[in-house]
């Protein structure tokens, strides 16, 4: 989709350029036109600086942090009159496109909700159990959260709405109850921790099955 927006875009300019052109125009005059008009969103800065950034948005380039909400501008009504002058998409085919992304967003964030409340309660809170340390009655109240903010997802009026609340749940929600998990992680001795850890994932031949120097004698 990213690759559509973009040749789209690109296309009409150029079709612009050429019509100029052909009506007599110096093609130089109008490189240098565009050129001038803007010079405001040519950067070679660093794209993950937060004053870099924030310079960009004062010198006027639009920014959108969410793709849930740069997704939902595909049904903006310029972008529409883009799309069907370009004869890429209709209205409709991109109103289908915004629902399927915001689904397939959902969706996805729901997957993993899920997937974090199974190692709550299969893995986490049995170990935080059997260590007796550790955040416990924080991690039972994280599932029901967690399952709270699925069903609400499964209630949302759109896809749009759905997103949204996926988003937060992803985003938020969940990064602050990973907080509440590695808390967990930094109290509960290794010997009754049965998720993997950062070091064995890392170094998964030194500390799985036998080593090295057994595999390669």
């Amino acid at each position: 989709m990213v690759n559509t927006v973009l040749n789209t875009i690109a296309a009409e300019k150029f079709g612009e350029f050429a019509d100029r052109i052909d009506a007599g125009e110096d093609p130089l005059d109008v490189a240098k036109e565009a050129l001038n008009k803007h010079w405001r969103v040519i950067f070679n800065g660093n794209n993950y600086d937060e004053e870099m950034q924030q310079m960009l948005t004062d010198r006027g380039v639009w920014r959108i942090d969410s793709g849930v909400e740069a997704i939902h501008t595909l049904t903006s009504e310029k972008n529409i009159n883009l799309f069907e002058k370009m004869g890429v998409m209709s209205k409709e085919e991109c109103e289908s496109r915004e629902v399927v992304l915001h689904d397939h967003y959902a969706g996805t964030v729901e997957m993993e909700a899920k997937c974090l409340i199974d190692m709550i309660n299969q893995h986490i809170i049995p170990s935080v159990k059997k260590a007796g340390v550790g955040p416990l009655a924080e991690l039972e109240a994280a599932v029901g959260t967690i399952s709270e903010a699925v069903s609400g997802i499964h209630g949302a009026g759109s896809s749009y709405e759905a997103a949204q609340l996926a988003r937060v749940l992803r985003l938020e929600t969940m990064v602050d109850i990973r907080a509440t998990c590695d808390a967990a992680e930094e109290v509960v001795p290794a010997d009754l921790w049965t998720l993997a850890t950062y070091k064995e994932l890392l170094f998964l031949d030194s500390h799985v099955g036998p080593g090295m120097e057994e595999l390669y004698e």
